[in-house]
């Protein structure tokens, strides 16, 4: 039994718990469906218990597909009598094959205070237009019998505000007593996502040096011979780290940072292939498809150049990371961060390095395009830092004071207020009867994937 110390008890034998539980270990370890027909397998489990029928991979996609079911329906449930508000998060891409999908998933705080994140939906779509956007989240909340909406978070694109602008009147529709607040708050704007446009924008003309460093992990990462060979240089320098270089992607650029920050560590053993390997150097002679030099190998220049990147984009990568978590709250952290990168920018168009002074003209633009005030804000990204008790109010007047000055500082505080009164009222009519709120027990959680404190998973009956 779980605790301190053990517990003599009586167990009993039960088949269909057993394979219940088989199907959540398919799951929570992602194995497939014929791991229950190893040899090792088998004979571990009739060794263990000779009584248990072990279900073959047939049987086995029956049990899970009853799992998704019951899990369906009891999430359901939980919804239908729980007060919970849920926040929703969404997105829309194309795959290789040309075939568009959309995925729905529910965030929210359960009885336990714990964060909970379900993914409600993996669909295909007809098309990205803002209108089947919304009829999908629609045909969501109905199958899931889900009416209370908190915000729905989105990316930038212009189909979203179509798709929210349907989903609120969907849900104004189902209920007379302000399912979404009114759909004033309701919307909100992906901050990772913004984020990444706006540095993107910065590195869109990428540097010669980023393409110099970026050419010679292509080279090592091309082939076994050539990763063996870059193995040994890191060996014969003697440099004291584990990891190896990796490529990036050149529509992320946080890909970029990563590919830096690993390359730097690295250089020694790239500057010995320059001296000793003739492959690496005949590498950048000659391309043969475009018969164009490629740009390379690296110099000191280029080094240099990559460091000043790291520390520049060190800070934005942080942030990114942050805003992307989604086992813990994070609208809290979006103001304090909103001022972290509003700074970075004032302080670094100062740079002498006009290397970077030119990326951060650019990043400022964007900055101000999305983030210049309030009024581009979803409000309730601010109260979320008035309503942590390490901030408060306090916290967020001294940042509009040294940003917009005192007397628009005042202001915009007032309106603050304005808005965590309406949310106030707005509770207060819908649940101040409530008596407080009863806590339910449920073992909705069977799979145990929420994020609370412990790491024991708790398998439901």
């Amino acid at each position: 039994m779980s605790g301190f110390g053990s517990t003599l008890g009586v167990s009993k034998f039960d088949q269909l718990r057993c394979r219940r539980v088989l199907a959540e270990m398919l799951i929570l370890d992602e194995l497939p469906f014929k791991f229950v027909e190893n040899r090792g397998f088998q004979r571990f489990c009739f060794e263990l218990y000779p009584l248990f029928d072990l279900p073959s991979r047939r049987t086995i996609v029956r049990n899970l597909f009853q799992l998704y079911i019951d899990e369906k329906i009891k999430l359901k449930e939980y919804f239908n009598r729980s007060k919970v508000r849920v926040c929703l998060t969404t997105d829309t891409w194309t795959s290789i094959q040309n075939i568009n999908y959309m995925v729905v998933t529910a965030h929210f705080i359960d009885y336990d205070w714990q964060l909970q994140k379900r993914i409600l939906s993996f669909s295909q779509i007809v098309d990205h237009k803002g209108d089947s956007i919304g009829k999908c989240i629609e045909n969501v909340l109905l199958e899931r019998g889900i009416d209370k909406v908190f915000t729905i978070t989105v990316d930038n694109a212009t189909a979203n505000t179509t798709a929210i602008g349907y989903v609120i009147r969907k849900l104004n529709s189902w209920q007379d007593d302000g399912a979404v607040l009114g759909g004033k708050y309701l919307h909100v704007r992906c901050c990772a996502h913004i984020l990444n446009l706006i540095v993107s924008d910065g590195l869109k003309d990428l540097h010669d040096s980023i393409v110099a460093i970026r050419n010679a992990v292509k080279y090592v990462k091309s082939s076994p011979s050539r990763l063996d060979r870059f193995k040994k240089a890191v060996a014969h320098e003697k440099i004291g780290t584990k990891g190896l270089v990796v490529l990036d992607v050149p529509t992320r650029w946080n890909s970029n940072y990563l590919m830096l920050e690993s390359a730097v560590k690295l250089r020694k053993a790239f500057e010995l292939m320059g001296e000793e390997d003739l492959h690496y150097v005949n590498y950048f002679r000659d391309d043969d498809q475009s018969e164009q030099k490629r740009i390379g190998p690296p110099n000191c220049d280029d080094w240099d150049n990559a460091k000043v990147f790291i520390n520049f984009l060190a800070t934005f990568y942080d942030i990114t990371l942050d805003f992307s978590a989604s086992l813990r709250v994070t609208s809290n952290i979006y103001f304090k961060s909103w001022c972290t990168i509003r700074n970075q920018l004032i302080s670094l168009s100062t740079e002498i390095d006009p290397l970077v002074s030119k990326i951060v003209v650019s990043m400022k633009q964007k900055f101000d395009k999305y983030w210049k005030g309030l009024e581009q804000t979803n409000n309730l990204l601010i109260l979320a830092v008035v309503l942590d008790p390490r901030y408060k109010l306090g916290y967020v007047k001294f940042r509009f004071d040294s940003i917009y000055g005192v007397e628009e500082s005042q202001s915009m505080i007032f309106k603050l207020k304005g808005v965590l009164l309406d949310l106030y009222d707005w509770y207060n009519r819908f649940y101040g009867t409530l008596g407080g709120g009863v806590k339910e027990t449920d073992d909705m959680f069977s799979l145990g994937v929420g994020s609370g404190p412990s790491d024991d998973i708790e398998l439901g009956s």
